[in-house]
């Protein structure tokens, strides 16, 4: 790549540089296809004022990449494993032990959403972090983890992770998307004692939750048993249950109960859990709402 000489950078405009910082200093020529490449590979080295900052020159950046028709696939996987090894190097300060409850979430068909928006599906997945950051962190909870298009958080109690994740379906249901595409996150919320480490939490516990939330659909919540069971003394308010069957979860020793939540805002027809073989009938069809009614559906 041929170097851009001080004169001639003095003649660009401020829009082709990705990051202007506080104090008028120029990074990341973005003027052409050879310098877009660079400030691509050069983006982790920079160390910018703030996040929002960081956001406005990531954006800037693959704007410059879509125009000069460069597909940064490595880029936008370094920032999603850069996002990763922050949160996690933090993860273990003040994390609750003991019986917490665990709550995953995973955008359903993020495939076809990153073909369909290329480059601005990092506003996207930004944007549902947000509304999910936002919920988790005021019904109490800490982020755990987040990587590619997963989400994960603990809380203290069960109710408190139920209304986190029935608020954030909610928003993200309201929510206008790029292109008016179809933006639905799967959510699965199982209670336990997993072993907290520097790294985070490990254990079968841990493991579960990813396959609760791997059987449910975009736009669902589905809980355990466990879980269920937890706020059998003190449910949310307008939040009641329908019982989805036993399943056989992969990796687990035993078939699992599943219960998924209903509330005012939510979908509530859905296939069956995304699972194998069930061992108990699934009900054709979710029962009609009563937000402020409390009770548990059985199958059939």
């Amino acid at each position: 790549m041929s170097r851009l000489k001080p004169s001639k950078r003095a003649r660009l405009p401020d829009r082709a540089f990705a990051y202007i910082d506080a104090r008028g200093r120029r990074r990341l020529p973005i003027h052409d296809r050879a310098h877009v490449r660079n400030a691509l590979a050069r983006f982790s080295q920079v160390v910018f004022e703030d996040d929002a900052a960081l956001k406005r020159a990531r954006q800037r950046l693959l704007n410059a990449a879509k125009k000069f028709r460069i597909v940064p696939v490595g880029f936008i996987t370094g920032q999603f494993e850069s996002e990763r090894r922050q949160a996690t190097s933090a993860v273990a300060a003040g994390l609750p032990t003991g019986f917490v409850t665990l709550l995953m979430t995973d955008i359903e068909s993020s495939t076809a959403l990153l073909r369909r928006l290329g480059d601005r599906y990092g506003t996207l997945l930004d944007g549902v972090r947000d509304v999910v950051r936002r919920a988790v962190s005021q019904g109490g909870g800490r982020e755990i983890d987040a990587r590619a298009d997963e989400f994960f958080a603990v809380f203290e109690g069960a109710g408190a992770a139920i209304e986190a994740a029935v608020a954030f379906q909610r928003a993200l249901g309201e929510h206008a998307w790029p292109d008016d595409v179809t933006v639905r996150v799967r959510v699965g919320i199982h209670s336990g004692r997993p072993t907290l480490r520097p790294s985070g939490y490990i254990g079968l516990a841990v493991h579960t939750t990813a396959r609760v939330c791997a059987a449910a659909h975009g736009g669902q919540i589905v809980v355990s048993a466990v879980t269920r069971a937890g706020v059998e003394k003190a449910p949310p308010a307008g939040v009641r249950f329908r019982a989805l069957g036993r399943h056989r979860l992969p990796g687990l020793p035993d078939a699992e109960a599943l219960f998924q939540v209903h509330a005012t805002g939510l979908r509530a027809a859905f296939p069956r859990p995304r699972t194998g073989k069930s061992t108990v009938r699934q009900p054709a069809a979710a029962p009609p709402e009563s937000p402020q009614t409390q009770l548990e559906l059985p199958p059939g």
